[in-house]
């Protein structure tokens, strides 16, 4: 068996995939090129941000999101629904959610909308390959009464991100739901520029409905009469103590049909990325692995990767600030191939680190993003042989 491949305008996505958060166009400390010399395949850009700074007419005067940045390979843009949690949700003072869309304060003063029509808007003129549609994102410690909000409110959101979806581009109603295949990846690891013309972006809608599996199934249910390309695990994953709520995640993916691809929102941590691949989740994003990277720690495998069956303490933390890498010669991990594993040792990393030189996050940033590189790839070898 192989695995799964997502078909896109910019290239093809061989699932499960790890996609670094460049919520501003950018990840953090690193490029376009660099980004492709450690093997990433795609990345997810926030259009919340994107539209305040540079600006939605500067973005469009650079010809969109993969000319202004040089990335040519896929790019998933974030609707603005989890800044409704992040901001708005935790502190009213930045604005309110209304069943027209986010009222938000980007200066503090001056008022803006953000509308399920706009958020689609914008995503589809930037060059988004995969368009996610807007929702209320939730915790799973709000109230019932908050949810059932949130999972009225995102289904009636997204039926219009989906009329203007395809009064956007035109897809007539029927289309096929799924760009999923199993077929090989093509001999060409990207799509040409002729093969863009012929692919539309995708438009996934967001499962909402907190820790609550009948709100979950009520808002999944409402989705799929909708139709759409693919969907996305939606509201905050973790419970209070930090832990991946692995019952309710689990869960809304069986809801969804198998030849539908699934995201994981904001899913990053080595740990919770294996266990959401075993339950049938084939994107991920999260910016857990780049701001551990540029705060010190780095991510090492405790065995071959291509080796691990992601059993016991397969990989652990390397906090390169500690005292006992001053001296150290070794590479940050013997079993990884990145260009700082290929050419700098911990004692050289280290001493970057201590003295806040801008070249560490580069380095740091590309070694943990590698990571997981190799272990989405391990991942991929175990689904095609299971």
């Amino acid at each position: 068996m192989t695995p799964d491949i997502l078909h896109l305008p910019h290239g093809a996505l061989a699932l499960p995939t790890f996609l670094p958060d460049a919520t501003r166009g950018v990840v953090r400390a690193v490029d376009s090129a660099d980004l492709e010399n450690v093997g990433v395949e795609g990345i997810v850009m926030s259009i919340f941000h994107l539209m305040q700074r540079p600006g939605t007419t500067t973005v469009k005067a650079l010809g969109g999101l993969h000319a202004m940045t040089g990335w040519q390979r896929p790019i998933v843009t974030d609707s603005g629904g989890f800044q409704a949690y992040s901001l708005i949700r935790q502190n009213p003072r930045f604005g309110s959610l209304t069943d027209r869309g986010l009222v938000f304060r980007p200066d503090g003063k001056d008022k803006a909308l953000l509308t399920p029509e706009k958020s689609t808007q914008l995503q589809l003129s930037f060059g988004a390959d995969i368009v996610i549609c807007l929702d209320d994102c939730t915790h799973p410690d709000d109230s019932e009464a908050e949810q059932r909000e949130s999972v009225r409110r995102t289904i009636a959101w997204a039926r219009r991100c989906k009329a203007e979806f395809e009064r956007w581009l035109a897809v007539p109603r029927g289309a096929p739901a799924s760009h999923k295949s199993t077929d090989a990846p093509p001999a060409a690891a990207h799509s040409s520029p002729a093969d863009a013309v012929t692919r539309r972006p995708l438009l996934f809608g967001v499962i909402q409905g907190g820790a609550s599996k009948e709100l979950r199934k009520a808002c999944a249910e409402a989705l799929l009469e909708i139709g759409f390309d693919g969907f996305g695990y939606g509201g905050w994953p973790l419970d209070s103590d930090g832990a991946l709520l692995r019952d309710i995640v689990a869960y809304t993916r069986a809801l969804v049909p198998r030849a539908l691809p699934m995201h994981a929102l904001g899913i990053g941590h080595p740990d919770s990325v294996v266990a959401c691949a075993r339950m049938g989740y084939d994107l991920f994003d999260c910016t857990l692995p780049t701001r551990d990277a540029r705060r010190g720690r780095l991510m090492i495998f405790n065995q071959p990767p291509d080796e691990t069956r992601f059993e016991g303490q397969w990989w652990s933390y390397l906090y390169i600030g500690d005292e006992k890498h001053i001296k150290s010669s070794a590479p940050v991990c013997e079993y990884c191939d990145c260009p700082t594993c290929r050419r700098y040792s911990r004692g050289y990393l280290h001493h970057l680190f201590k003295v806040k030189d801008a070249a560490y996050g580069r380095l740091a940033t590309l070694h943990n993003l590698r990571f997981m590189t190799q272990l989405m790839a391990r991942l991929r070898q175990i689904i095609a042989h299971d």
